[in-house]
């Protein structure tokens, strides 16, 4: 635990979910006082909890003042089925969560010193070039939202604030709904390749999550987007080939992409598109930076997330 750390104050909005959890216990083991902002009452831990509706000030606002830095996670999850209405709910969440954090700390009178911003790498679009920060944006809804997003966010931040924006990939945990899904598929010897299989799978392990973030937050050099990816995205084919082999499953069937269409939507109650494309990110930001990835390979990260304790 770094005394070093013990002064400064975290304060994670849309802490309670996987990610923001993982983050919470990373940065209170490295002895940062961590509070955290969300709809829903998180686990019990070393932090503060404070409530909000991610829409309108609140007593919650107070929590920013003296705060050393505020990363935000907020926005619903886009592991649903995308009817208009969760479309739209998607967006809205992630803007106006950005927005009401925005004038929280615009009214603070000691305002922190650097602010995190959750971001997409679905703003890319679904390609199978590989692209790195400086690549265009997609096509589509996750693009859309991705943009917005960070429109939202460059309005909203003040002037003064370091600003760090962090385009994630797929969060590989233990506790990760979406890794929980593939793992129930492939333990049902339905784990083989999905479509043509050449779709990108960008993804980094848990632990590399919250680490890029507790270097967002003490590393001053530290600005603008940065890709938060292992640095080896791999095809769907590869993917699934990786996970079969941790959970030692010797087969895997295939399947097709209007088999996917159905039981995306029918059985796991999620968007087929999820699955049936992709892209191939490279955090080449993090890379020229000198960022030391604890699991930069995808069988090791594996292994070791679907290890029993």
């Amino acid at each position: 635990m770094s005394q070093e750390n013990s002064a400064k104050r975290v304060v994670i909005f849309g802490g309670s979910g996987f990610i923001g959890m993982n983050l919470a216990r990373h940065l209170s083991d490295l002895g940062f006082a961590v509070d955290i902002v969300s709809r829903n009452k998180p686990d019990n831990g070393p932090w503060s909890f404070h409530q909000w509706d991610a829409r309108t000030n609140g007593e919650w606002a107070s929590v920013i003042d003296g705060a050393h830095a505020v990363v935000n996670l907020a926005g619903r999850t886009v592991d649903c089925i995308k009817t208009p209405l969760q479309c739209d709910e998607i967006l809205r969440s992630r803007v106006e969560a950005t927005r009401v954090l925005g004038q929280a700390v615009q009214a603070a009178t000691n305002k922190p010193s650097v602010w995190v911003q959750m971001s997409t790498a679905h703003i890319y679009g679904d390609s199978e070039l590989r692209c790195t920060e400086s690549a265009a944006f997609g096509y589509g809804l996750a693009p859309t939202v991705g943009a917005a997003w960070e429109g939202a966010f460059d309005e909203s931040c003040p002037d003064g604030i370091r600003k760090v924006v962090l385009r994630t990939t797929f969060v590989l945990g233990r506790t990760g709904a979406a890794i929980q899904k593939l793992k129930l598929v492939t333990k049902l010897g339905f784990g083989g390749t999905i479509s043509t299989g050449k779709q990108g799978m960008s993804w980094i392990h848990e632990l590399d999550m919250s680490r890029i973030i507790e270097r967002a937050i003490t590393d001053s050099s530290m600005q603008g987007p940065y890709i938060a990816s292992s640095p080896n995205p791999v095809s769907n084919r590869v993917f699934m080939r990786s996970l079969r082999k941790a959970l030692r499953m010797p087969i895997g069937l295939p399947a097709a992409a209007w088999m996917i269409k159905i039981g995306a939507r029918l059985i796991l109650r999620t968007d087929p598109d999820l699955a049936l494309y992709g892209r191939y990110c490279i955090p080449q930001r993090l890379i020229d930076e000198g960022f030391e990835f604890e699991h930069p390979d995808l069988d090791n990260a594996l292994k070791e997330l679907c290890a029993k304790r």
